[in-house]
């Protein structure tokens, strides 16, 4: 139900003033605040206007929702032909020169609720609502009627009246705008300051990054190498290189040993997940086969379980598909999810699988474990750096809370992502989706076989550190005819002597470093076919990768010198058989 508080016709430009006049009335009566005021009276003009204009007359209808006073509708009806682009000018895409439908646009944002209807050859209706303020008094019955009564008998203004007002309210309006524009001014200045202060603090940010891979690049060498040589030698004293070290002594060494490679663990884990983050980290796709990457892993982790009653089991995966990515990082992502799986199962099963996505592009591997589960609070702090969750089992196997930052790093750089999906007490399941195909660089060439001469020696090694030629001949064992070099030129020359059938090659050196020296190895004749080794305890950037590429047969960490099937691995670098 509503009810009519006045009417107007439209037949020439006086009406559509006087229209405007009789919305600004109404609102001041009604309790409407200047700004709605000014608002409805434009809106009504506007429609008014363009019922006049293009309709040639209508009618404007004040109505009163309800009767309650809850809403002011305004009915702008018209018997014209109608408006054959409306979809077009409610959607803003009409343009016209004359600049019909702007006033439609207008009026529709100044109201709380606009309708329209029109039809060819029946006209056009817009209806505008505004909602009467709740602060406005309370219209009863008799509020009302007398309302409407005084609203009959007040006289239409004149023109020049109209214009006056009209002027007031365009002055109102400008000193509006004046303020807001001083208020916006004051807001700019305070945003570019605001923008200053945050470009400075992004410099200072990339400036301390910078640094922090500068100290982990120096770290590396410094802590890697006294670390690798720690495990190395205790290794020769646990297998009784100079004699069979007492019951007690064991135990000590086993204590040294687990320190050395807990920390290493933390220095290695640390240093790949800063190359990740710094976008240093190289992807060296290859082809291989899950059955063969399944198999690795079975080999390496085989004696990781801690607890007896969990049993690690790799699922069948002779059906999937040949894949193309960087393996080591696959493997290691794995190998972490596992590791952790292992260390909080107590009893079960820790259960290893693979699937093609729903789309057939990628891998999705996953861990299942049925250990001591993950609240759900709790998942996003795992999946920081240094997170640990406080528990029983986690002081237990104490860790560095780096391994599972650094799989998320490694996964999402194959163009994948990790999951989660847990609950405490009934397990986890870490999931990695990679894809098949990585979509970055292409694999690097190998480097392709070629003949070599007859060697003198088995090995030359040349390196400046005592200690790690040392482990070195202790790694290689008797039987193999092993020739020292302390510097890159005495190397070098000692190669071209005896014709080794490889080469061991540190990259640290005073001097000439090891990339030199394996530059001159290879633009020599006599010493370019002989197989390059590098052994060394430097984290390669991405540049110095790409020089090795396709020089050197294979890159060795030292810290693998403490690894019993370390000298087998030299020998398949260098091609070398009994």
């Amino acid at each position: 139900m509503s009810t009519k508080l006045a009417n107007i016709a439209l037949r020439n430009e006086e009406d559509v003033v006087e229209a405007r006049r009789q919305a600004r009335d109404i609102a001041t009566r009604l309790g409407f605040d200047a700004n709605d005021q000014t608002r409805l009276a434009t809106a009504v003009s506007e429609i008014a206007r363009n019922a006049f204009n293009y309709a040639g007359g209508g009618s404007v209808e004040f109505l009163l929702e309800n009767g309650n006073g809850t809403a002011l509708e305004v009915l702008v009806s018209d018997a014209g032909p109608g408006i054959a682009d409306l979809k077009k000018i409610l959607a803003g895409t009409y343009r016209s020169k004359t600049g019909m439908g702007m006033g439609i646009i207008g009026a529709r944002r100044l109201m709380d609720d606009f309708r329209i209807e029109s039809a060819a050859g029946r006209g056009t209706t817009v209806t505008l609502v505004k909602k009467v303020p709740a602060t406005a008094p309370r219209l009863t019955t008799a509020k009302l009627n007398k309302l409407t009564a005084e609203l009959a008998k007040s006289a239409p203004a004149n023109l020049l009246d109209n214009l006056r007002s009209e002027n007031r309210d365009l002055l109102r309006v400008m000193d509006d705008l004046s303020r807001l524009n001083v208020e916006l001014e004051h807001t700019n200045r305070g945003v570019v300051a605001l923008h200053a202060e945050l470009e400075e603090g992004n410099e200072r940010l990339r400036q301390a990054d910078q640094m922090k891979s500068r100290f982990l690049s120096h770290m590396s060498h410094e802590f890697r190498t006294p670390l690798a040589s720690i495990l190395a030698l205790s290794r020769l004293l646990m297998e009784g290189a100079d004699g069979r070290l007492g019951t007690e002594q064991q135990k000590q060494v086993t204590f040294i040993r687990k320190s050395a490679e807990s920390l290493l663990e933390m220095v290695n884990d640390l240093l790949d997940l800063a190359r990740v983050e710094a976008g240093k980290s190289v992807v060296r796709p290859t082809r291989f086969t899950i059955a063969n990457l399944f198999g690795a892993l079975r080999g390496v982790l085989r004696p990781l379980p801690v607890n007896e009653g969990v049993e690690l089991v790799f699922e069948d995966v002779s059906g999937m598909p040949e894949m193309r990515t960087d393996e080591s990082k696959v493997s290691q992502i794995l190998r972490n999810f596992i590791s952790n799986a292992l260390k909080f199962t107590e009893k079960g099963e820790v259960r290893v699988s693979c699937r093609l996505s729903a789309d057939g592009r990628s891998v999705v591997f996953s861990v299942a474990d049925t250990g001591i589960g993950i609240a759900r609070e709790n998942v996003d702090l795992i999946f920081s750096e240094f997170g640990q969750v406080d528990s029983t089992m986690q002081r237990k196997f104490r860790g560095s809370g780096l391994g599972l930052p650094l799989s998320k790093g490694l996964a999402e750089l194959l163009g994948g992502r990790v999951r989660l999906e847990s609950e405490p007490g009934k397990g986890s399941t870490f999931s990695a989706e990679i894809p098949l195909v990585y979509q970055g660089e292409e694999a690097a060439a190998l480097p392709s076989s070629t003949e070599t001469r007859q060697p003198a020696c088995d090995v030359v090694v040349i390196d400046d550190e005592e200690l790690s030629r040392y482990l070195i001949r202790q790694t290689l064992g008797p039987g193999i005819v092993m020739v020292e070099a302390t510097d890159g030129l005495s190397g070098i020359e000692a190669a071209r002597q005896q014709n080794p059938r490889g080469i061991l090659l540190d990259l640290r050196m005073p001097g000439m470093n090891g990339f030199e020296v394996l530059r001159r190895l290879k633009a020599d004749a006599a010493t370019r076919n002989i197989p390059v080794v590098i052994v060394t305890s430097k984290i390669l950037t991405a540049e110095e990768r790409d020089i090795l590429d396709g020089q050197a047969s294979a890159v060795l960490s030292k810290e693998l010198l403490s690894q019993p099937d370390c000298g087998e691995r030299i020998r398949h670098a260098i091609g070398y058989s009994d």
